[in-house]
């Protein structure tokens, strides 16, 4: 296949075009305006791969897009660029509403414009996968998951800004007929992940002996996905996904986030010991504003339809994780000492009176 994959020097974004150009043989074009969050580094090994191309490009640039879909002539477009990051939609949303609203937008038209000069085989066999997050539906309560059918909810500016996109894409496949593909996953985690994340964050503070913040009291569940699934996942749907279909990518692994910290401390503490346990360095930390309380997925109807199957529990993720963390210092100490230093992000000014 060919398949123009976009943010694809990003995290989730990385792990598939090292999937399609590695293991899948693919034609592969990346497009990526290379934000703080974008690195060629992590898609270093597919450079030089035959039929690997990298371009340099903001989607919301309409023009742009739609001339780089009728040079490449992709027979899919797996759309995964997006500001993704909830502390910082919080205190800059702009970003989030320019790229993952108008920047869908464009990557629609310009995927519109090209579906309609295709014929035969090659319009009927076309996808625009939209990847998306579990975070469109809100907050559960201590039951319960999110299906397909589930309603949307958000409550932070990145997760509006995601759902916005889904609408979009979905409006895109009734009223146009573009042959439209969604997916909404969990929490990912894995390598390559840049260091405000959670689980990066607490790895690398650490390894260096920092404080390990834990938002409010560490209570908030999550349902973690290793990355490397979740891209074998979305290369199964957009082999084999139904057109106009939604399916949630899940890793059936609840955790509460102190308990994520505390696997990290004692994993750590075998693989690196240190002369005081690594849970001491916890400390709980002003909540986010709007913290959601769980997340869960129900991932059965990828599962039923598709055939595809986690191959990573939390506990061999999560080890595999921190070995690939402390090998490869080369990736993220550059960006430690210089995009991203471990700083809180998402604070909300303290009230005047």
């Amino acid at each position: 296949m060919r398949i123009l994959v976009t943010g694809g020097a990003g995290f989730i974004g990385s792990a598939v075009t090292r999937l399609l150009a590695q293991q899948r043989g693919a034609t592969v074009l990346v497009v990526d305006k290379l934000t703080y969050a974008g690195d060629r580094r992590s898609i270093r090994d597919c450079e030089g791969k035959h039929g690997f191309q990298f371009l340099e490009a903001d989607i919301c640039d309409l023009p742009r897009m739609r001339a780089a879909m009728a040079e490449f002539r992709p027979d899919a477009v797996m759309h995964l660029a997006a500001e993704s990051h909830v502390d910082r939609s919080i205190t800059g949303a702009a970003d989030f509403i320019q790229t993952n609203i108008h920047g869908t937008f464009c990557m629609l038209e310009a995927a519109r414009a090209y579906h309609a000069s295709l014929d035969g085989a090659a319009k009927a066999t076309f996808r625009f996968h939209h990847i998306s997050t579990d975070e469109v539906f809100g907050s559960l309560g201590p039951t319960g998951a999110f299906s397909e059918t589930t309603a949307y909810d958000p409550r932070s500016p990145y997760s509006a800004s995601k759902a916005s996109s889904d609408h979009l894409v979905r409006a895109w496949h009734e009223t146009y007929g573009l042959p439209v593909l969604v997916t909404n996953c969990s929490n990912n985690y894995g390598p390559y992940h840049f260091p405000e994340k959670l689980i990066p964050l607490v790895i690398l503070n650490a390894l260096e002996g920092r404080d390990l913040p834990v938002y409010g009291d560490g209570s908030n569940i999550r349902d973690w996905l290793h990355v490397e699934d979740h891209a074998r996942a979305l290369v199964t749907v957009v082999e084999r996904g139904r057109v106009g279909e939604t399916y949630c990518i899940g890793g059936r692994a609840e955790r509460r986030n102190l308990a994520v910290v505390e696997t990290i401390c004692d994993v750590l503490d075998q693989r690196r010991p240190a002369v005081r346990p690594r849970r001491e360095l916890i400390r709980f930390v002003t909540d986010r504003p709007g913290h959601d309380q769980r997340y869960a997925i129900d991932c059965s109807k990828i599962e039923r339809e598709l055939g595809w199957r986690q191959q990573e529990s939390f506990e061999s993720g999560i080890a595999g994780t921190i070995d690939w963390y402390l090998a490869n210092d080369w990736w993220w100490r550059p960006l430690r000492e210089g995009k991203y230093t471990g700083e809180r992000l998402g604070l909300l000014p303290a009230k005047a009176g």
